[in-house]
């Protein structure tokens, strides 16, 4: 049975890493476009996706729990 705390520790971990990842992503992509390397918009646009899926993969593990 899925209990709130497991819905909370859910949110608060995948905001969190989302977040880290998302920046370490947004940083790197910024970086490397201001350096005139066009591969930089690959990791910029590439940060959102990237950042849900981490979400995704943390609810379907605790929808397994289950």
């Amino acid at each position: 049975m899925i209990t709130r705390p497991d819905i909370l520790v859910l949110g608060i971990t995948a905001s969190v890493i989302g977040g880290l990842v998302g920046g370490i992503l947004l940083f790197t992509g910024m970086n490397l476009i201001v350096d005139g390397r066009n591969a930089g918009w690959v990791l910029l646009l590439a940060t959102g996706p990237v950042c849900g899926a981490i979400g995704w993969y943390l609810g379907r593990k605790l929808a397994r729990k289950a």
